[in-house]
């Protein structure tokens, strides 16, 4: 059967049943509560036709076998001055009193797998079929539809979600063609378009956690917030918070939710890539707040990074991304970062990938979560870390073509020269010891470098090449002065 055909549910069949005084109903009912059938849509009680003062109580075929109760439940039967016999009625079924697994049963084919779970958003109940399944994939969309109050659109995910936009293909099974739905998590009431952003139920606890980790003042990056269900809550809870996504229907549904939860003057939003989006406010709001930090004060600062295809690829900038002296260990900001593994070891798996993307070891420093099962082999995980100083700052470094200006503490100077990251060229003063004879950078030196791109210390030293190593390659005449920069250099990192 591939089309539904509710008529072809109607049958009669014979159940066991207790004849008993309408007065005493309710005890028997409290008395044999495990034993009374219960199916949708079915009294559990119904009238005696050829005796009003009596009620036939219907039991359940499968707790009652051949008719007959249990010693136990007679006796209370008794005390109850109820006879313990067991009669037959007959009932009268049809598709109401069904449940959607004996309905789909019924009418997929004998060995097929039933499928009757599925993720609701709103009124919108999302399948995801297998293969097999598709020829039957209407009438399974219609009696899901037909046995849950409240859903009235089905769809199933055609295709894979796009890493992208995080939003996937659908098609509507049954019922009206409306994915505009509204849904309220944790309290809180969001409104998307199911076709165009990306919504997942099953993150709800999730969702819950990292905000119950939030204190009032604190701030939140979210490099890929969806329609806000981290942001938003951590805007109630008094948070200032900065929410960025590259998907432009997903920004737009954020801007609405956030109007919508009257936090829109606490969230900053923002339509950009996520790299883009840590280089840019992140940094400037880092920069700016770090410094002003003292040690009495208690802000923290998170960044959640849900985006579990691809975000663990995101972390490598957080390498150098901030310039200048380290703050406090405790004000460092902490990264929740999501990924999928089908590793043997989940937690390793994901703990030495974003190792490698930051470049440093994490071991000791940082807690792993399982989320969720994703398919078989499959887990959704949660990485929380601090990031380590030595990988979010970079100590200040002459930047290409800068001048370096010294003051000698005496008369002697050094002809001008400008060190860049390609070699030598005019206009830099180096910062010589005073007992140092004037030195001169010899042509022969200047030629090697325009003949074959390699550049004597000079160059080196603003890479910071140790003294002795430096020396090695430095002509006699350059020498003193190259390790003397050389250490200038060293002792200010």
């Amino acid at each position: 059967m591939t089309v539904l055909d509710r008529e072809a549910f109607k049958r009669t069949v014979v159940v066991p049943a207790l004849k008993v005084k309408k007065e005493i109903v309710h005890h028997v009912l409290k008395s044999l509560k495990q034993s009374v059938l219960q199916r949708p849509g079915l009294k559990r009680v119904v009238e005696d036709p050829e005796d009003e003062d009596s009620r036939f109580v219907i039991l359940d075929p499968h707790k009652v076998p051949e008719f007959s109760l249990g010693e136990a439940k007679q006796q209370v039967l008794r005390q109850l001055s109820v006879h313990p016999e067991v009669c037959r009625y007959q009932l009268e079924l049809s598709y109401e009193n069904f449940k959607s697994e004996e309905i789909l049963r019924a009418v997929l084919p004998q060995g097929q797998e039933v499928t009757s779970g599925f993720s609701r958003v709103g009124h919108i109940a999302h399948l995801n079929l297998r293969d097999h399944q598709l020829p039957y994939r209407h009438l399974i969309g219609q009696v899901i539809m037909d046995k849950n109050p409240g859903i009235t659109c089905v769809v199933n995910k055609t295709n894979i979600i796009d890493s992208t936009y995080r939003n996937f293909e659908m098609e509507v099974l049954a019922g009206e063609n409306n994915l505009v739905t509204k849904v309220k998590e944790n309290n809180i009431s969001y409104e998307l378009d199911f076709s165009k952003v990306y919504w997942n139920p099953r993150l709800s606890t999730e969702h819950g956690r990292i905000v119950e980790l939030l204190r009032a003042g604190d701030v939140l990056f979210d490099v890929f917030a969806g329609v806000g269900p981290f942001a938003i809550p951590a805007a109630k809870r008094s948070c200032r918070v900065f929410a960025n996504d590259l998907n432009p229907d997903s920004y737009s549904w954020l801007l609405h939710n956030c109007r919508l939860n009257k936090v829109d003057t606490k969230v900053r939003a923002f339509n950009m890539d996520g790299r883009d989006f840590l280089r840019g406010p992140v940094r400037e709001e880092l920069s700016k707040e770090l410094p002003l930090l003292k040690e009495e004060q208690k802000t923290a600062f998170h960044v959640v990074m849900n985006l579990p295809a691809l975000a663990v690829e995101f972390l490598d900038v957080f390498r150098h991304l901030l310039v200048g002296e380290p703050c406090s260990p405790a004000a460092l900001p902490t990264v929740h970062c999501y990924g999928f593994s089908k590793h043997s070891d989940p937690a390793r798996d994901i703990q030495e990938r974003a190792e490698a993307a930051l470049g440093t070891s994490l071991a000791g420093c940082c807690s792993t979560v399982l989320v969720r099962n994703v398919a078989p082999n499959k887990e959704m995980l949660c990485l929380s870390f601090q990031i380590p100083a030595d990988v979010l700052y970079k100590r200040p470094c002459p930047d290409e073509g800068q001048t370096f200006q010294i003051l000698e503490s005496q008369s002697h100077q050094c002809p001008a020269a400008t060190v860049t990251n390609k070699g030598i060229s005019k206009g830099l003063r180096y910062p010589m010891q005073n007992t140092l004879q004037q030195t001169e950078i010899s042509a022969e030196d200047q030629a090697l470098q325009q003949e074959t791109g390699k550049f004597r210390p000079y160059a080196l030293v603003a890479k910071r090449i140790p003294p002795r190593s430096a020396a090695l390659y430095v002509p006699s005449k350059a020498r003193q002065a190259s390790l003397a920069l050389t250490q200038s250099f060293d002792s200010d990192y």
